[in-house]
């Protein structure tokens, strides 16, 4: 017995270059958005780009990961070259930004494309992970989601270098990131001792895998989780623009548009480190709840000195995301070991069309209300996911 666990351990290497690739594969994911004052002058668009940029990729991404899910393709084929064929087809179309004077739809074609081979990078990566960790999966979870979410704000922290000013490397670098990180992954990372491979499709399988009465609540309080985290990201830039015009600050939109996403990465790891005393539950319960306490009081943030401001941003930044490996998790173990992946990426789709809505909503609302009031409503998603977890207590 003592060998038998000895061949299944994990080798030392496999979590970090997993963690790695993750952040290199999602490093595409935000890279419309840093340069969007570009966009803004090559397209014409107004404001309401915004939305329009992170939504044609939340589309894409849904798209992709229920056709991913359809098809049961992360169990059917190995996801470690799935993986690195999402990547590079992502860094493809992410490329795609680089076209000359590109035309409004064009440019929410090669936003969509690289959204919806995203499909094959995180829950793909997630599904690797669990194949790798059965035992302290919130743990790698918590890491690997901290990578997703270093990935994300990169984007920012190359716009916000000198070098950034020309936003072709921007997408230059996230690009070529992505698909080197692809790559590694798929010459390094072999299918792992826990995976169980599907040999037939069954359309059904979506269906079916929400019967299970643990796997449904998990995924419910996932989708509270959603209807805030991508909306509130997608706005931290106007928060922060409307901060310095209601206070007459100086506040650098970039760079602390990247350390309000990136400190995410950080809470991820905490975590998932606390996973492991605490349980997932707890973890996504209190994480939760201070982000929904951030909602709720988000007009008055706007009213505090700005050191406060960035402080309640940073704390929300970090609360906002902290439980989304967590969710993961629980849904990664109430799902059947042999339709995991589908599990997985099935409710990523779901909670990313719902992270439409949101975003929609807000750039509806951006030039019809008091910027202060503008994140008000993202405490619905909260009270949502609190009530399915309490729900899940009883």
């Amino acid at each position: 017995m003592p060998s038998n666990i000895l061949i299944i351990k994990p080798k030392t290497h496999i979590l970090p270059i997993i963690i790695l690739a993750q952040f290199a594969g999602t490093s595409v994911w935000f890279a419309g958005n840093a340069i969007v004052d570009e966009l803004m002058l090559q397209t014409g668009l107004g404001i309401e780009i915004v939305g329009y940029v992170l939504s044609s990729v939340q589309f894409g991404f849904i798209i992709g990961t229920f056709t991913f899910a359809l098809l049961m393709i992360a169990d059917r084929f190995s996801p470690s070259r799935v993986f690195m064929i999402s990547a590079i087809f992502a860094a493809i179309c992410n490329w795609g930004m680089l076209i000359h004077n590109i035309s409004p739809s064009l440019l929410l074609i090669t936003r969509f494309g690289t959204g919806f081979f995203l499909a094959g990078i995180y829950p793909v990566g997630m599904k690797i992970a669990a194949d790798y960790y059965e035992k302290g999966l919130g743990k790698a979870l918590g890491l690997l989601v901290g990578a997703l979410v270093l990935g994300k704000a990169f984007p920012y922290l190359v716009k916000s270098m000198h070098w950034g000013d020309n936003y072709d490397i921007v997408i230059k670098v996230t690009s070529l990131l992505a698909a080197a990180g692809g790559i590694l992954l798929c010459i390094t990372i072999p299918d792992g001792p826990f995976r169980k491979a599907s040999k037939k499709l069954n359309l059904k399988t979506g269906i079916t895998v929400f019967k299970h009465a643990a796997f449904r609540k998990a995924a419910f309080g996932y989708f509270g989780h959603m209807w805030e985290l991508y909306a509130f990201w997608a706005f931290v830039p106007f928060a922060l623009k409307a901060y310095n015009t209601q206070h007459q600050s100086n506040l650098i939109i970039e760079w602390w548009t990247f350390a309000i996403i990136a400190v995410g990465s950080i809470a991820c790891a905490i975590g998932g480190l606390l996973s492991l005393k605490w349980g997932s539950y707890k973890i996504s319960f209190y994480a939760l709840l201070i982000s929904g306490i951030c909602c709720l009081f988000s007009p008055l943030i706007f009213q505090l000195p700005s050191f406060l401001f960035l402080i309640i941003f940073i704390v929300w930044g970090m609360a906002v995301i902290t439980d989304s490996a967590q969710f993961s998790t629980l849904v990664a173990g109430a799902a059947p070991a042999e339709i995991k992946g589908t599990a997985l990426t099935l409710v990523n789709s779901i909670g990313f069309a719902i992270s439409i809505l949101s975003i929609q909503l807000l750039s509806y609302l951006v030039d019809k209300i008091n910027p202060s009031f503008l994140f008000l409503p993202l405490v619905i998603g909260p009270l949502f996911g609190l009530y399915s977890l309490a729900k899940k207590r009883s």
